[in-house]
């Protein structure tokens, strides 16, 4: 909750006049308590594990022949009472552990230094801290990742979200509980290394399901305009990892390329990327296109 009960004490205790944005967020957060502010995570990630993937869906549903040459795993067609499902098992799990987990973590993010407070962060530090917490983040799931995928790890925990060898919009979030409360601990851990405005960390927690969201889409838009940030992996990159399963050791990053190309965990994807281009040189009879090695990718291994 703000200390100001007036635009014109705000102004006074900042020194200037406030900023449009500013206002708005005056006339909308100064009678709200920060608890409250902060629980509006759960009403955004609600709207966006139900409404994003919609969007991939309203694709394959209307326009399945202009946009088939992008899809992935072209051979992998699920029903709508397959992704209903898929969504059903979701929205359970946010219910009972994504819901709770927001509720109950607001100490944590109050002790961290999360702001609610005037003045609001120029544009060009929200930018930087949004980057820094993507990277913190893809730097610690990529680690988080590589455990899941040893025997116990996989078998125990990880395995429920590889059911989807071929992964849909609706399948990002869907895990087993355990690797939901894990996984929030390098999206947690951005913030706590360069605390920001509430809103900054609204905007982290929404482009990180967005994000998330694409990447298991199944399909390899080329007007997506993460095809213009450095080093982004993207579903193409993703959807290996989903198609190879519990055996794979590759393709652990959650966002970005760097880590797995530095560590050396992503030969087998690099040398599918590669014989697939001889073979389209060679020959483009098969149609498949954008990584669509739903058949091609049985006979690679992945190193």
């Amino acid at each position: 909750m703000l200390p100001f009960k007036t635009l014109q004490e705000a102004e006074s205790a900042i020194g200037r006049s406030l900023t449009t944005a500013e206002t708005i967020w005056f006339n909308y957060s100064a009678n709200k308590s920060d608890y409250y502010l902060y629980c509006h995570n759960i009403l955004f990630l609600f709207l966006i594990f139900s409404c994003v993937p919609l969007y991939y869906l309203f694709l394959e549903i209307f326009f399945r022949k202009s946009i088939q040459s992008y899809k992935i795993q072209p051979k992998v067609n699920l029903s709508l009472s397959d992704v209903f499902r898929c969504y059903k098992a979701v929205m359970r799990m946010f219910i009972l552990v994504v819901g709770p987990l927001q509720l109950v973590s607001y100490p944590s993010v109050k002790m961290i230094g999360i702001r609610t407070s005037l003045p609001l962060p120029s544009l060009w530090v929200i930018l930087l801290q949004l980057g820094t917490y993507f990277i913190v983040e893809d730097y610690t799931n990529y680690w988080i990742h590589r455990f899941l995928h040893c025997k116990w790890g996989y078998e125990k925990i990880h395995k429920v979200h590889h059911e989807y060898t071929a992964p849909i919009g609706f399948a990002a979030p869907y895990a087993h509980w355990l690797e939901i409360l894990i996984l929030g601990i390098p999206s947690f851990l951005g913030p706590a290394i360069a605390p920001g405005h509430m809103i900054t960390f609204w905007l982290w927690i929404a482009f990180r399901q967005i994000e998330a969201i694409e990447t298991h889409s199944g399909y390899d838009l080329p007007w997506s305009l993460t095809k213009y940030i450095p080093f982004y992996g993207g579903a193409d990159y993703h959807d290996y990892h989903h198609y190879v399963g519990g055996q794979s050791q590759s393709n652990f990053a959650s966002v970005f390329t760097y880590c797995d190309y530095i560590y050396g965990t992503d030969k087998g994807y690099r040398y599918q990327k590669k014989v697939l281009q001889q073979l389209k040189g060679a020959s483009n009879a098969n149609g498949e296109q954008n990584g669509g090695s739903a058949t091609f990718a049985k006979d690679c291994k992945d190193d």
